[in-house]
Order: C-alpha cells, then structure tokens, then sequence
C-alpha cells in the first residue's frame, strides 16, 4: 500500500509555518468552524482489526486500568482522552506490546490485533511494523535523515537497495517535509527543528506500510502550524491506515476522530460517535470532563 499523499495536503508545505494562535482559538470556540471528520466513510462501518476485551493492567501492585472494552474499526481515527493518569497512555502501548518490557507489566483479558491476541506474536518487532507507534517528543535515532527513514525498511527487508533513496523520497513527501531536507539528506537529524523531527519520526513510522498507527499526544510539544498540518495529514491517512490517537486536546480530538473514548480513573467510562460523546454524552463524569469542570 503506497501512501502519497493526494488529498489536499501540499508536499511543498513550509514546515515550522505558524497560524495565528488567535485565529486557532477562534475557530476551537466556535462549533461551526470545527473541521470534522468525513462520517460518510467506511471509518465507521469497517471491520474489527484492534479489540480490547475485560483487560485489566497495571504495573506491580498498583491497578492502571479495571475490565476496558475497546473496539476499533479498520479505517478509523479514535481518540483516547481523559485527565492524566487515567490510562490512556498505558492502553495505546498494549496493542503493540510497548509494555512488555517495564518492570512489573501485568495485564488480564485480551488485546487482539487482526483476531489474534497481540501476546501469540512470537516476535514483537513484527507486531510492530504492522502496528506502529509515534511518541510525545520526537525520537530520530542517531543517523542520518535518510537511514532515519529506511531503518525500519532495511531491518525488514522491505524493497532493494536501488529503491531506497525513492522510498525515502516518498515517505518525506507524504508528511510535507521533502521540500526542507531535500539537500541534506545526509545530515544529522538533530538539526531539524522540533516539529521537522517528529514529521521525520512520522515519515519513519509510515515507511513499514503499517495497518495501524498508534500516537502519543504527537503534536502536544509543537506549534500551532505544525499541528495543523500533521491533522491534516492523519485525515488523509485515515482510509488507508487505523489511526488510535491519545490527546489532551479536546478540540483535537474533536476535530479529528470519529470515534472518542473517555477514561477516567482507570475505567473506560464512555466510547462511542465523536459528535455524541461532545454534544450528548451519557455519563455524568463524560459531561464533566468535556465541559470543562474536571480534568
């Protein structure tokens, strides 16, 4: 599956370009300029490819989250939210197995992947490519921009080496950073900007062709444009790849998803349509939240 990006989102983008924080509160306060998602696609409708049944987690003795229930369709954007410390974080890394490894990692119940529990994969870093991840802060490994972007394709095996250098190319293209780093392919990726490196990290993750992508507040750190445009990019990604999305950003998540799960205190208290879940939630704790009197 090849993901050049063709919708609208202009390869030639100047990354780092700022919008006005006023217009961006702006449009946030008033509900007739949110940009939603499209409900007419199958997002909605696809099959199951995440499903998180009766899990509970936690690390030790201490509890993360109590008996949730997740559902996620195949094409879909779902956003996880609630206060820090309710488990968002600690959901989204068990359906790739980035737990597995922190002292003390216990779970109950199953996490499955395509229909198959995400523990019967002998080897996680196969899991992995077809379930990718993107952090909070960005994390180019310590090479150049263009290995930064093969490293998961080489390790894989993926294509030749005669087509690296257009793999590449085109990775940096889908996430509008080829127009920056076009010339300096070769340099240290510790010289881009803070949001250039998380485009890169971005452009990392797409170039194993993954089913789904999971995100970790990925653009709490960055400017106003640079978030902007990475939203925009996740929109067109949306048919192609499944996108599970942890923000504190309710407008984010508003403006976004498709879906939106709400946890609190460990528990999943609400899952359901964006637009119910802001406009016409069922819990009293989910209208709390959304309005503002907690979190």
């Amino acid at each position: 599956m090849r993901l050049v990006s063709d919708h609208g989102v202009s390869v030639d983008t100047k990354v780092g370009e700022s919008v006005p924080l006023e217009s961006a509160q702006e449009d946030s306060a008033d509900p007739s300029k949110i940009s939603r998602p499209d409900r007419s696609s199958t997002a909605l409708t696809g099959r199951t490819i995440l499903l998180a049944t009766d899990i509970s987690m936690g690390f030790g003795a201490k509890t993360v989250l109590s008996e949730v229930n997740l559902n996620v369709r195949t094409g879909s954007i779902t956003a996880l939210i609630g206060p820090t410390g309710c488990g968002k974080t600690t959901l989204l890394r068990s359906f790739n197995r980035m737990n597995d490894k922190v002292k003390g990692y216990w779970r109950n119940g199953s996490v499955e992947f395509d229909g198959v529990d995400v523990a019967h994969h002998a080897d996680p870093r196969l899991l992995r490519r077809r379930v990718g991840m993107v952090f909070q802060r960005p994390n180019p490994f310590p090479m150049s921009i263009k290995n930064n972007v093969l490293v998961g394709v080489k390790a894989h095996g993926m294509t030749p080496d005669h087509e690296h250098a257009d793999v590449a190319e085109q990775h940096l293209k889908t996430v509008g950073l080829w127009a920056a780093v076009s010339d300096r392919m070769g340099d240290s990726p510790f010289r881009l900007s803070g949001g250039q490196q998380q485009l890169l990290c971005l452009a990392r993750a797409l170039a194993v062709e993954p089913d789904v992508l999971l995100l970790d507040e990925p653009t709490s750190s960055l400017d106003p444009g640079i978030a902007e445009h990475i939203e925009n990019l996740l929109r067109e990604l949306a048919p192609h790849i499944t996108i599970v999305i942890v923000t504190h950003n309710l407008g984010q998540a508003r403006r976004l998803s498709h879906m939106t799960a709400f946890l609190y205190s460990g528990r999943l208290i609400e899952v359901g349509d964006t637009q119910q879940i802001f406009e016409s939630p069922a819990e009293p704790e989910t209208v709390s939240y959304v309005s503002g009197r907690i979190g």
